[in-house]
């Protein structure tokens, strides 16, 4: 009988790049600097203030998780990596552990699926001390139906592996009872958060947000940590000299972030002319954008999508090129640009994965594309 992981690689071979991407040592430690000084950032009360003055409510409440799955992604430039954007509910993590026993890191891809259960045991033990973990839902609006629902029912098979029960879930499934949440039947312990609702704002997330708020239910990545982190508005603020030493960062400190984290800019409609004739430097994001979705090159825009970008709440960050790799595809080559995610918990990159693709963003929808490993020259 085969794997769940087995299954998926033969049902969604498009997961799946056959290649690895070869980055040198010092591209990893630009990385690794990138992030260190990021997490101090973040670590200081200004910053808090700062950024939770624009986030919703539900992100001021105070939590001890630090939020799991957090990922950096980066482009690798001639002029050093360039952080694109952060995400608090990172996808292909798991996948990628896994995906290092088909090149021959069977035993480094065990390690980490590992240092994950002890992530969310961790995250468990911040919030509840000594208790037992017993119940872990993985939650998605019509988990079934994502992209990455195969990886959703991997998580599952790990945590039961590491006797800790587990489901997947909508989170209509989910049911109040008093200050705790079930699923058939069933009390929840913790919640490993993958939707795209940040702030539990929709309807069906109602009883969800309401435990949450009582303390009845461990989320994570929760709300805080997409505030602190994943508002595309804070890139504003990393990648500004004056708004970062207002903050009280050192004077090394913002030297490592101009130079990692390309200048990022609110839409101001009233300088229209301005973003319209220099529309080929900007790549526009939606606040709280992920996946690329909505997301726009300046030289690929329409001026009826101008338009919506204008009044839309975007930000523009200059665009910083991915790096461009030959792959081997059935007997031929091609040539793929590449996302570098480096996984990150506690400060510490547990993972560099890539994501090999063509076209403006990640697809998986090209031949020979997909997730790959990242190994260190």
């Amino acid at each position: 009988m085969k794997s769940i992981f087995a299954r998926l690689c033969t049902q969604q071979p498009q997961l799946f790049s056959t290649a690895a991407i070869t980055i040198d040592a010092m591209a990893l430690q630009a990385m690794a600097e990138v992030i260190t000084a990021i997490e101090s950032v973040v670590a200081l009360p200004s910053w808090r203030s700062r950024v939770l003055a624009w986030a919703p409510a539900i992100a001021r409440l105070p939590v001890a998780a630090r939020g799991v799955f957090l990922g950096y992604d980066f482009h690798l430039t001639a002029g050093g990596p360039k952080l694109i954007e952060i995400n608090t509910n990172a996808g292909g993590g798991l996948i990628n552990a896994y995906l290092l026993a088909a090149h021959g890191q069977a035993g480094e891809g065990a390690r980490i699926k590992d240092a994950f259960v002890d992530m969310f045991r961790e995250e468990w033990r911040l919030e509840r001390g000594a208790a037992p973990l017993r119940r872990i839902a993985i939650v998605d609006e019509n988990p079934k139906a994502q992209f990455l629902a195969p990886e959703f029912a991997l998580f599952k098979e790990v945590f039961e592996q590491h006797c800790i029960a587990a489901v997947i879930a909508d989170p209509g499934e989910l049911v109040r009872d008093g200050n705790c949440l079930l699923h058939a039947g069933e009390p929840v312990d913790l919640i490993y958060n993958r939707l795209t609702d940040f702030a539990l704002d929709a309807t069906v997330n109602a009883d969800l947000r309401a435990v949450f708020e009582a303390g009845g239910v461990v989320l994570t990545p929760h709300p805080t940590a997409h505030a602190l982190y994943a508002d595309k508005r804070n890139l504003m603020l990393l990648s500004d000299d004056a708004a970062l030493t207002g903050l009280g960062v050192d004077a090394a400190t913002r030297a490592v972030l101009l130079a990692g984290v390309p200048r990022t800019v609110a839409v101001d409609p009233e300088k229209e002319a301005i973003f319209w004739a220099e529309r080929k430097r900007w790549f526009f994001k939606p606040p709280a954008g992920f996946g690329g979705r909505a997301a726009y090159r300046g030289d690929k825009l329409t001026k009826r999508v101008f338009e919506e970008i204008l009044h839309g709440g975007y930000i523009a960050q200059e665009i910083a090129l991915p790096s461009e790799h030959v792959v081997q595809v059935d007997a031929g080559e091609q040539r793929m640009k590449a996302d570098i995610r480096c996984f990150v918990y506690d400060r510490r990159i547990q993972l560099v994965a890539a994501r090999l693709y063509q076209g403006q963003t990640t697809n998986f929808r090209t031949p020979g594309g997909g997730f790959a490993p990242v190994f260190v020259a």
